[in-house]
Formats: structure tokens, sequence, C-alpha cells
């Protein structure tokens, strides 16, 4: 980890939610995807660092954070990671989240309106049903033991995808590279409670159809938010097309998708998704939130 990163954590509810900090500004709350921990913000950090205080935290159930046997529903993903920004002393923040990180930016930004200044959905989760075939079948029963035998190889799949990488790397095909970042996800789950954690996310969002849980129903109070959209054209996990359905319900949106990339888009082009996202927060004032506006959002039909 650079110097320039802190690797933290705090007790919360009893639970320890490890973090890295970086920088000094305004806050950005960086939030990962399912089977991910804070490292998928590796290559952007120091850069929004920059001009920014950044909080990339590994979810509950994720990485170095706890594990136990409770909530993981999207919305308690929001209550945590609003009880993280209050212990930190942070009281609103831009918030930037990948796939699930989405889905819990999303419910955050409604269920806390007053903490959210600005929200950045990447390859974002809960703008509608479609979904991998992967994780649709990671719900069905039986599914934890599947898990269990595939990293009890773990060596081997592990060397398979360094070279899988590698090979990516050379020949520029960023498919192979979503490949070999979704394997580096199923290697998290070599643990039980990792394992047992991963499927209580999955299940409380997704079923055997695709995602359950959507936002589309309340995203119309997106526009009382500035809202950037960014999505790798190629994305093999959530379709591209849903970044259209956001375009279609907040006018107002920056969408950006990004040809030929993949389910990680900041990952693939680390400094264009910094320079982005930083771009979006110059040119965009922070949300101004207040009970009358929000009372008078609501009433709309």
């Amino acid at each position: 980890m650079p110097p320039s990163q802190i690797a933290d954590s705090r007790v919360v509810h009893g639970h320890r939610r490890a973090f890295i900090r970086a920088g000094e500004g305004p806050a950005l709350l960086l939030l990962h995807g399912i089977g991910n921990t804070c490292q998928t913000w590796a290559g952007v950090i120091d850069r929004l660092a920059e001009s920014h205080t950044v909080i990339a935290p590994d979810l509950l159930g994720h990485g170095a954070s706890d594990k136990p046997r409770g909530d993981y529903s999207i919305a308690a993903y929001a209550n945590s990671m609003r009880d993280l920004l209050t212990v930190l002393d942070i009281e609103q923040a831009t918030v930037v989240g990948h796939s699930l990180g989405g889905g819990v930016a999303l419910q955050f930004a409604y269920q806390f309106p007053e903490r959210c200044q600005r929200i950045a959905l990447v390859g974002s989760g809960g703008l509608g049903p479609e979904l991998s075939a992967g994780l649709r079948a990671a719900t069905l029963p039986g599914a934890e033991l599947v898990l269990a035998a595939l990293t009890s190889v773990s060596g081997p799949l592990r060397s398979g995808l360094q070279v899988l990488e590698r090979i990516g790397q050379v020949g520029g095909w960023k498919r192979v590279g979503d490949l070999a970042e979704a394997g580096d996800a199923l290697l998290g789950l070599k643990d039980v409670e990792a394992r047992r954690a991963f499927l209580r996310t999955l299940r409380g969002a997704v079923d055997a159809r695709g995602q359950a849980v959507t936002a589309l129903d309340k995203l119309y109070l997106a526009d009382a938010v500035p809202l950037l959209v960014v999505w790798g054209s190629r994305d093999p996990i959530v379709p591209a097309r849903h970044a259209e359905t956001v375009r279609a319900e907040v006018p107002g949106a920056r969408i950006e998708v990004f040809e030929g990339a993949g389910h990680w888009p900041h990952l693939d082009e680390p400094e264009r998704f910094a320079s982005l996202l930083l771009d979006f927060i110059a040119t965009t004032e922070p949300a101004s939130h207040d009970l009358d506006s929000w009372r008078r959002l609501l009433s709309r039909s």
C-alpha cells in the first residue's frame, strides 16, 4: 500500500470496519462491489486524494472487516456507511459505488439525503433485473458447497488467474481482466465466514431470475442530487444498457460509457476514470437538502 494511503479500522456496533483513508479536503466515499475489497479502488485513490479526503471501506463481510452472522441487506450497508462517516466526523460526502456498492450508494442517498452531496455509479446494481448467470446461480440451494469446492483448489486457481491476467494485459483483452478480477473475488471466499457473508449479501438482493432489489421506483429522487453514471460497454455482469435506463429516468444525469471496458472500468482505465470523477465534482454543486423540497419531491406522482 502506498505511504499516502493509511489502513485503519473502527469498531462500530461491536464489529470491526476496515478502511483506507487518504488525502485531505471534501470527502469521497468509495464503495466496492460484492466479493471485492477497498483494494479495487487502489489505482485511483492517490489521484483522488490530491484534492479530497478519500474513505474506501471494506464493507461488512468483506476483506479485513468483520464477517458476523447478521444483516447484509442494502439498507443495512447504507446504515453502516452513515455510522462509519459519523464516527470519522464526516458529515457529508460524494458517494461513489461500484456494482453492489452502487446499490448501496443509491440507498444511502435515499435514506440520508442530507449526508449525500453527489452520487457516482459504476456498473451499478439496482437499475434493472438483468445479471450474469453465475451470480444468479449462486443464489440457488447448494451454492455454498460449490463455492467451498472451488476455493479448496485456491493454489492452482490463483496461478491460473495470474497467467490469464498477464495474457490479458499483454493482449489488451479487457474481458480477460474481468475474469481475473471475478476469480480473485472468488479466492477471497476461502473462509466459511466470508462465503456465508457473500451468500447472505447476494441473496438479499438477487434471486434465480436476477436482481430483485430495485432503485428504479425511486430513481426520480436523483433529480435532486448531481449524478454520474459510468459503465463499461462490454460489462459481462451487469449490462451497459442499464445506463440508458438512468438516462431516460434522470435527464440531468451525466452518463459515460467506456468503450471496450468491462465490469471494472475504474480498473481498465484508472486515469480516465479519476479525471472524469474529478471533473464531475468540479463542475457540479453539492446537493442542498431541505425538508420542504424533499417533501414536495416525494409527493410527486
